[in-house]
């Protein structure tokens, strides 16, 4: 076999920790995607992984001796409710590996099979899902959102029976760690202080090594994480990204975006939109994240309190400080993105109240949050107001003297901060995406593929590469979509 240079940090944890666990056999595996990018990052040799022996790595079925695949233990709060016991329910760790940019990341199969997680269930993925996993993902990183990223896709020879029947299918993801929310809390809730401890050791070793000698290093932990993710967020938040199942098992201590199940990018704004088909009262809408996330990381801080101070009452007192930091971070990152959205060099009270003067614009006059950030630019480019206005719809003629009155506004912030038009052109294009990967063209190139056709799905996952330069090759993918194409549930195909 090639080598391969992989491990498994992991297993040097107590055996609480994971279960070892093999990849079933599936009857005809089959690579159907190979992110060559990704491969090379994590130096891999492409030539290997494209043959027979490298399908057979890629599904699992034929490991280095001296690793051992393993799927990992869990709990978390599903919509507010503790589950106690979790885990890798249709995943397992293949394992680790040092990369080009010398940063450890994880490689974990999704659909490979049972594990002793399953709970009942067949550990098998759908092609649906796992199309929209690679396509959303890839995605988020060429907008530079941190996430897990997605190495392969493999046919499994197999139909799979979920809200359709599918083919199967395996991904093959990547991350700089699988840890989580609710890994800390299976031990937490289990009081084993002693493995909360491990796994803090062990995340700094792995995420957080600037801080691994400092002697306050868990309250520097919490920190990092409460900061990452309010980053993070805000992120989501700048391109109309919905991730609908917020759960503590699904929020990564590496701060990176994971667990792809109903996620969906917004066509018209709505504050309070829903995509998934579980999520009936909106605990995960678009909004909500911004609750949701210091929600989630109270309840990581929870499970660390003992490593925070020999006090208790101090050891909260601290934990209360650092998480009360997360709603400045957010809104001082998403001004700071939302301010160059508007092609302001600097974030202010000013282009804070403007961008947010758009949106409720932008939800009474259904316009589409994608494309309307994006005609800016041709606004200052060709000084017409047109394709801009044309982006909404008013029921009311006062609206639409809003609307002016919101134009005369930003051009006299833009003079005033911005004398460079060309400048502020080259800011609004590089910070307004033309580019998402819209539910309605993702749930056309699933029904696609269903039926054995990935011709969309290359062409797609080519167009995300690109998400700020417009191609007229791609100009189909830009569009939002028609009444009838809307998509209003994503499911997470579990």
């Amino acid at each position: 076999m090639t080598k391969l240079d992989l491990e498994n940090s992991y297993i040097s944890l107590p055996t609480d920790f994971y279960r070892f666990t093999q990849s079933e056999i599936m009857p005809a595996l089959e690579l159907l995607k190979l992110n060559n990018e990704l491969a090379e990052l994590l130096d891999l040799d492409k030539d290997f992984l494209l043959s027979e022996n490298g399908t057979m790595f890629l599904g699992g079925q034929a490991l280095p001796e001296t690793t051992k695949s393993i799927s990992l233990a869990y709990a978390g709060h599903q919509f507010g409710q503790l589950v106690p016991q979790l885990g890798d329910g249709r995943a397992l760790l293949l394992g680790d590996k040092i990369c080009k940019d010398n940063q450890r990341r994880d490689i974990q199969l999704k659909g490979s099979g049972k594990t002793m997680f399953s709970r009942g269930g067949d550990g098998r993925a759908g092609i649906g899902p796992v199309i929209r996993e690679y396509l959303v993902s890839e995605s988020m990183h060429h907008l530079d959102i941190p996430t897990t990223r997605s190495l392969a896709i493999l046919l499994t020879g197999e139909k799979i029976v979920r809200e359709t029947i599918q083919p199967g299918a395996i991904l093959v993801r990547v991350a700089k760690s699988h840890v989580r929310v609710g890994t800390f809390q299976f031990f937490a809730i289990r009081d084993q202080q002693d493995h909360v401890q491990r796994l803090a050791d062990f995340i700094i070793d792995r995420n957080f090594q600037t801080i691994k000698t400092k002697k306050d290093k868990y309250r520097l932990l919490l920190e990092k994480v409460v900061e990452g993710q309010a980053k993070l967020i805000a992120k989501w938040m700048s391109v109309g990204f919905i991730h609908g199942v917020m759960n503590t098992d699904n929020t990564s201590i590496s701060c990176e975006t994971i667990d792809y199940g109903p996620c969906a990018f917004m066509d018209s704004y709505q504050e309070k939109k829903v995509f998934s088909s579980i999520d009936q009262f909106g605990r995960y809408s678009f909004s909500n994240q911004a609750l949701v996330g210091p929600w989630n990381l109270s309840r990581f801080a929870e499970t660390i309190l003992f490593l925070l101070s020999d006090d208790q009452d101090k050891s909260i007192k601290i934990a209360e400080e650092i998480l009360l930091n997360f709603e400045k971070i957010f809104n001082s990152t998403l001004n700071e993105i939302t301010s160059k959205k508007l092609g302001l060099p600097y974030a202010s009270a000013h282009s804070e109240k403007l961008y947010n003067e758009l949106l409720v614009l932008m939800e009474l006059g259904q316009a589409d949050f994608t494309l309307t950030l994006r005609s800016l630019e041709s606004v200052v480019r060709k000084s017409n107001q047109n394709h801009f206005i044309e982006n909404f719809v008013f029921p009311e003629i006062e609206q639409k003297v809003q609307l002016n009155n919101w134009l005369k506004d930003w051009h006299k912030l833009l003079e005033i901060e911005e004398a460079n038009k060309e400048t502020a052109v080259k800011r609004l294009r590089s910070n307004n995406p033309i580019f998402i990967p819209r539910n309605h063209i993702i749930e056309k190139v699933i029904r696609e593929a269903s039926e054995g056709n990935f011709n969309q799905f290359n062409l797609l996952a080519t167009a995300l590469k690109e998400p700020f330069t417009h191609n007229s090759s791609f100009v189909d993918f830009y569009k939002s979509p028609k009444k009838e194409e809307l998509v209003q549930q994503t499911f997470c195909g579990t």
